[in-house]
């Protein structure tokens, strides 16, 4: 019995993991172990019973972990551990998966295929970079900086001249992304991680040209802390961002709660209400998943468990957000997980013919410098050697080095999320820097309301700004360290416009995880003259209102006693501050309600001033302006309630004119059409809508028409939806190469003249057919939907 659960068991983890036969290494290696991988060997009847034996003699901790605690036990034996002698097939998969990813990355989220747009070479743009010395070079040397990136993404996936590569890679990913704190990211963060962690690695001992090139470094062993430091990687991603979630918002439901309307979706809601579906599976399922990922993918028995549920997860994840190739990222690091010679059986399955191209599947890999080799006891078998035993080895420096490497980089891992009492500037409602937190989506945020105002410090002249100029990026409404940035650099285009030593006030305006929108920065503060420092706490940073979360319960039995054309935003204030606001004529019933505390409201053209209790309620006027003062001596909190007449009078329209049509088409109207509503059965083909004189017909027939088009994209085919991907990506791609080609040209024989230059981009300009369209339907349809 136990002979054939043994078999099985075996089989099956040959299957997922790439197990070599049972004997030859411990059932359970987890995250830190590595196999022996000396060699394939077979086993015959009377190896079997030896082989069991050898299992039930084994420790439970190196049957689940693949060392024994002894291990542990001095420096020297650590190294040895850390050194151990592991097969290299996994970790060159992953080396070819990872640069192969990267390529394609650099191409879309670094930005190569809209390089011109993103830094907007000689226009007055304020930057946002991590130090304030690193500016961008002149766009033709960024093209140049990303073709020595992709150059390296391409060396480490082909595992080509190896080491030059990953620092071809690493080198400019970084300076990018220090470049653009607006475009921080966990999963760009863990990128520029893994490029780091392949430069120390021998990941081109496997499926290489580097191989190829050099016998000595062709399918060579490489030492277990390769393995270790790529999976504790991994499982610091999913453990922490887990940890990162036991925060009270994402617990109560509160941090994605709009996930829940999304198509992926659906099948939960036909068993729960929405609310559970966004509780129980958006929130309680990400929680479980973050924390107990890692732990599946770590022992033999729960791996083909956690293999489906994190692919699952990415899968969902590509569907859900813009989050570039990081699902496919994470994707390609679970195999790391399995036994490192899981390529060798995978690729044996394949057909002869197709060998000479695939990784190899035999022979065993042969030993390397790399590692440490014990002193083995030789046991007869009855086997015949398939190769020669390595011989005994020493620990060298290196050994020691890298084994100190890999602690110490662990230890950093583990500590940066939990550093925040270092980067206190940076505390904006989050935890520090939160591109190395791992605290992935714990946060939502909206904006309601941004102001800008700046004042001549000479004349006392007062003006606004439109919120954004002279910046293409909306992240910095959300960061002092970004903010301070910000204001600096108004400060010295301001001046151009003939305002003199300006100070600027910004006053904005955000709800966190669906709380009362409140100030998040003192309006009062002039931010070119205010402190900031990354070491010290913001001292313009409002606090979050956390006393007043347990209003949002009451927020929803409010909203849910409104009818559909009643909107409503919840306000939440400081004492001694007050609101200017404005009401749109559209608005043509809106109205002030206390919850807590005590409210001045002024009328400014009435120039009168009604003070308002908890409960009571005023009515503002349209088309005028109002300010709303927090006088008791805690946080006011407000309600607006208001309805869009305009809109309202426009669905019913719209209403009326849909029913219409409907009469028309099936044959019920009985009255003839007067010609300014003949469009309706004539008119719905494209741009037809231009000839209608009605302005509300002509919007009526547009929205008829984007309806249309987002019915037929939801209802294509896989060919369909395929093509329509493909296309997209080739301008995508088409315009990256034909841009960086110009930039090159340009710094190999200079510039041409300027109509060549203007004619050269605007052939890469070309967009395929259909991009206007999709660009229409962007108002029209949820980013789920594109």
């Amino acid at each position: 019995m136990l002979a054939t659960g043994t078999c099985s068991l075996n089989c099956f983890l040959r299957i997922l993991g790439g197990g070599a036969p049972f004997i030859e290494r411990s059932s359970g290696q987890g995250d830190l172990s590595g196999s022996s991988d000396e060699g394939e060997g077979t086993m015959d009847k009377e190896t079997v019973p030896a082989a069991e034996r050898a299992v039930e003699t084994e420790s439970m901790l190196k049957r689940l972990f693949g060392f024994e605690k002894e291990d542990l036990s001095s420096w020297h034996r650590l190294v040895c551990l850390l050194n151990r002698p592991t097969d290299p097939a996994s970790l060159g998969i992953f080396r070819f998966l990872f640069g192969m990813i990267m390529a394609i990355d650099i191409t879309q989220e670094r930005g190569l295929s809209h390089l011109d747009y993103k830094y907007l070479d000689g226009a007055p743009v304020c930057r946002f970079p991590l130090f304030s010395f690193l500016q961008p070079l002149p766009l033709d040397y960024m093209y140049l900086v990303y073709v020595v990136m992709l150059f390296g993404a391409v060396g480490i996936m082909l595992g080509c001249f190896y080491r030059l590569s990953c620092l071809m890679f690493i080198s400019t990913y970084w300076y990018i992304f220090f470049l653009d704190k607006t475009a921080w990211n966990n999963h760009s963060y863990l990128y520029g991680l893994i490029g780091f962690q392949l430069t120390f690695m021998d990941a081109n001992r496997y499926w290489s040209i580097d191989g190829l090139r050099n016998p000595k470094k062709k399918n060579s062993q490489v030492p277990l802390w390769n393995y270790t430091l790529l999976r504790f990687q991994i499982f610091i991603v999913y453990f922490i961002a887990g940890i990162k979630k036991l925060d009270a918002d994402w617990v109560e439901g509160y941090s994605m709660s709009y996930l829940a309307h999304h198509w992926l979706f659906d099948p939960f809601r036909m068993i729960l209400p929405n609310e559970m579906v966004s509780l129980l599976v958006v929130h309680g399922g990400g929680l479980c998943l973050d924390l107990s990922a890692g732990y599946l993918l770590f022992f033999d028995a729960t791996r083909p468990f956690g293999i489906f549920f994190v692919s699952y997860f990415h899968c969902m994840n590509s569907q859900l957000f813009s989050i570039g190739m990081f699902a496919y990222t994470m994707l390609a690091t679970s195999p790391l997980f399995c036994y490192p010679d899981w390529p060798r059986h995978f690729f044996a399955r394949f057909p002869e013919i197709l060998r000479p191209v695939l990784p190899l599947t035999s022979p065993p890999p042969q030993p390397s410098t790399s590692c440490v080799y014990p002193v083995t006891q030789h046991i007869s078998t009855g086997l015949q050697d398939l190769s020669p035993a390595p011989k005994a080895s020493k620990t060298r420096f290196k050994h020691k080095l890298a084994t100190l490497f890999t602690i110490l980089y662990l230890a950093e891992q583990f500590f940066l999320p939990y550093s925040h009492f270092i980067t206190q500037g940076y505390n904006n409602w989050t935890n520090g820097l939160y591109g190395y937190s791992w605290d992935m989506m714990v946060h939502s945020r909206s904006h309601q309301h941004v102001k800008i105002t700046y004042k001549d410090g000479k004349t006392g002249d007062v003006g606004y700004l439109n919120p954004g100029v002279f910046t293409q990026s909306r992240r910095w409404k959300d960061h002092g360290d970004m903010l301070k940035q910000y204001a600096t650099c108004l400060s010295r285009h301001l001046p151009h416009y003939n305002i003199s030593d300006p100070e600027i006030y910004f006053d904005i305006w955000v709800s966190i995880n669906e709380r009362f929108q409140q100030r998040i920065f003192d309006p009062r503060v002039n931010i070119v003259k205010a402190d900031w420092s990354p070491f010290r706490p913001n001292p313009w940073l409002m606090p979050l209102l956390v006393d007043l979360s347990p209003w949002r319960t009451k927020f929803q039995e409010i909203e849910g006693s409104l009818d559909n054309q009643t909107e409503i935003v919840f306000i939440a204030d400081f004492p001694g501050l007050l609101l200017e606001n404005y009401v749109s004529e559209d608005l043509g019933n809106t109205s002030v309600q206390v919850l807590q505390g005590q409210l001045n409201v002024e009328i400014v053209d009435e120039k009168k001033n009604y003070t308002l209790q908890p409960g009571e309620q005023k009515q503002l006027p349209a088309g005028a302006y109002h300010k709303v003062y927090t006088v008791s001596e805690g946080p006011s909190c407000y309600m607006y309630i208001y309805v869009n007449t305009t809109e309202a009078a426009l669905q019913r329209n719209f209403t009326k004119l849909f029913e219409l049509q409907e009469r028309v088409r099936n044959g019920t109207e009985t009255e003839p059409l007067p010609p300014e509503l003949q469009s309706l059965i004539t008119g719905e083909n494209e741009g037809s809508e231009a000839n209608v004189m009605d302005p509300v017909v002509q919007l009526f027939l547009r929205r008829q028409r984007r309806m249309k088009e987002v019915k037929k994209r939801r209802e294509a085919n896989v060919c369909e939806r395929l093509n329509r991907f493909t296309v997209k990506k080739y301008y995508m791609l088409r315009r990256a190469f034909l841009m960086t080609a110009i930039a090159m040209r340009n710094l190999a024989v200079g510039l041409p003249p300027l109509e060549q230059l203007t004619r050269e981009v605007a052939f890469a300009n070309m967009k395929e057919p259909e991009s206007e369209a999709s660009q229409d339907l962007k108002d029209e349809v949820g980013h789920d939907e594109l």
